[in-house]
Parts: structure tokens; C-alpha cells; sequence
């Protein structure tokens, strides 16, 4: 299978976790949302792991290799999922999803740069289509006092959207890292587990350190159950990612993997009520240029 099927498989899979872990996250602090999405997914993936993976090449690999994959582990998962876990939480799936759209960008200048991997013309016209249709559908108001979807001043987007840019960002670099760590150990399921696995670990030392912001507070059944099936959809689609970064350029798979965008429009209402997740017009065009944009990249 090629690298943008690979990345359009995970996509999708993010998508629906991205739908499902909204109504997770209503229900729990984002610390404690952010450590049990990275303790499941680290738990699938090893399994996966142990089935499907010759291990030997764990044990020949340079430290660099070890470095490489949980440098790229800390920057998308420990760093980036607090950020997506707290946009979610603060301003929803449908609003988080778009913002997310931005990280083409910042993949395309830190590839340019790093790795001397130019997108070609029609490639950066896809990120592009992309990025306008992020921007339309974050400038809409989509606030529960605001019925009529009004546009928000620059200051305000710049309040509301900060989170998920950041997210967007810190996943921008972690591919590079990927991509070093594959020289010396050409797995991506064993790069993602480490990755992963050290995450969750130091996750669980911050816990710790913060447990007065957690501890006592009551979580309910349905949260746990949205969010453990949230952790295993995200585990398998971050994997799908990795293996499309092994096997096309960073840009375009990032590009690709905002399927996830639509994905989103249509399933976070259906889990977490239209009174959560507005379906508006300028949402939709602004979702359908995303789609366009990756659609695009799809044919180069």
C-alpha cells in the first residue's frame, strides 16, 4: 500500500477518535485524559509489537536511534496531545479539528529546511487549499451565546485557537525525528511504540506532580469507556501515520492525514449533541476546501 493510502487510513482512524475523545474529555481533567490515551495506545502497540515485529533490531540499534524516536514520542504525543486534549476540551472537535489543518505549513518549512525536501508547486497548492479552509472555519463563531456564526477579530481567534495551533506546531516537528530514527531502526511500529511507551512514562511522572488538580475528582463510566476506545483508535491511526511517513514526504502525509477534518464534521455531533458540535455553512465550505486540498495531494 502506498504512503498517501497509508495516510489516509490514518486519517480517517483519527478522525473518529478526534469525534469520540471530545465527549471523553468533557468528563476528565486533560491531564489524566492525555496520560490514559498514551498508557492505551502504548499497551496496543506493544502487543502489536511483540505479534507482528522481529524485536532484535531493538537490541542492535545506536542510542541515537532510541533518542531520535522518543525526541519524535515526546514532541507529538506528550507535548502535542495535552495540546489537543485541552483544545477539545476548551472550545470543541469541530473547532480543534480545522486549527489542526495549519500543521502542513509548519511541516513544509521545517522539511525545507532539515531534510531538503521541497513540495512541489501542486503540493503547495494543496496545503494551501488546506490551510484557507482551516481559517475560515476557525474564524466563525461557534460559542453556544452565538447563534448566528459571526466572524471573531483576530485577538480573539488568536485566544481561542492557540492550543490547537500548538498542537498543530509541536506535531510539525516530530516527524523529522521520525525520519532520522528510521535510518537506524526501519520500523515505524517499534519507533512508535518506544516513542509511545516513553511518553506514557513520563506522563506518569507528571501526574504525579500535579495530582492535586486530579485526584478526587469522580470520573464517570461513560468517560472511561469513550476514552479507553478513544486510546486504541489513536494508537492504531498514529502507527498507520508513522508507516506513511516511512514511505512519502512529510508534507504530503501530514496534508492527507486532514481527512480527518470531515470525518470530524460528521461524527462529533452524532456523539456529543448538535447543541456542542454546530454544523454552519461556512463550516462546511471551509471543511470542503480541507477535503479539496487533500484530495488534491491524493493525484500529484
Amino acid at each position: 500500500m502506498s504512503g498517501a493510502l497509508w495516510a489516509l487510513a490514518a486519517g480517517a482512524g483519527f478522525g473518529l477518535f478526534q469525534s469520540l475523545n471530545r465527549q471523553a474529555v468533557r468528563g476528565m481533567d486533560v491531564y489524566v485524559a492525555t496520560f490514559v490515551q498514551l498508557a492505551v495506545s502504548a499497551l496496543i502497540l506493544g502487543v502489536i509489537s511483540i505479534l507482528t515485529e522481529d524485536l532484535r533490531p531493538l537490541f542492535t540499534a545506536p542510542l541515537s536511534a532510541y533518542f531520535y524516536f522518543v525526541a519524535a514520542g515526546f514532541f507529538h504525543f506528550l507535548i502535542g496531545w495535552t495540546f489537543l486534549n485541552a483544545s477539545q476540551k476548551k472550545i470543541g472537535a469541530a473547532r480543534t479539528s480545522p486549527l489542526i489543518g495549519t500543521n502542513p505549513v509548519f511541516a513544509a518549512i521545517l522539511a525545507a529546511v532539515t531534510l531538503r525536501e521541497f513540495p512541489t508547486l501542486l503540493e503547495l497548492a494543496g496545503i494551501g487549499i488546506i490551510v484557507v479552509g482551516a481559517y475560515l472555519v476557525s474564524s466563525e463563531n461557534l460559542d453556544s451565546e452565538n447563534q448566528n456564526g459571526k466572524s471573531r477579530s483576530f485577538t480573539v481567534i488568536l485566544q481561542t485557537s492557540w492550543l490547537g495551533l500548538s498542537a498543530a506546531f509541536f506535531w510539525a516537528i516530530s516527524p523529522i525525528f521520525i525520519r532520522l530514527g528510521l535510518k537506524d531502526l526501519p520500523s515505524p511500529l517499534l519507533g512508535v511504540t518506544l516513542g509511545v511507551t516513553a511518553s506514557a512514562a513520563a506522563y506518569g511522572i507528571i501526574l504525579l506532580w500535579q495530582r492535586g488538580r486530579w485526584a478526587g475528582v469522580p470520573i464517570t463510566r461513560e468517560s472511561w469507556a469513550y476514552k479507553l476506545i478513544a486510546g486504541v483508535l489513536v494508537g492504531l491511526s498514529t502507527w498507520m501515520r508513522w508507516v506513511a511517513l516511512g514511505l512519502a514526504p512529510v508534507a504530503v502525509v501530514l496534508a492527507l492525514s486532514m481527512i480527518s477534518a470531515p470525518l470530524v464534521i460528521v461524527f462529533s455531533p452524532l456523539i456529543s449533541g448538535k447543541h456542542l458540535e454546530r454544523v454552519t455553512t461556512i463550516l462546511l465550505i471551509g471543511t470542503g476546501l480541507i477535503l479539496a486540498g487533500a484530495l488534491l495531494l491524493v493525484f500529484v
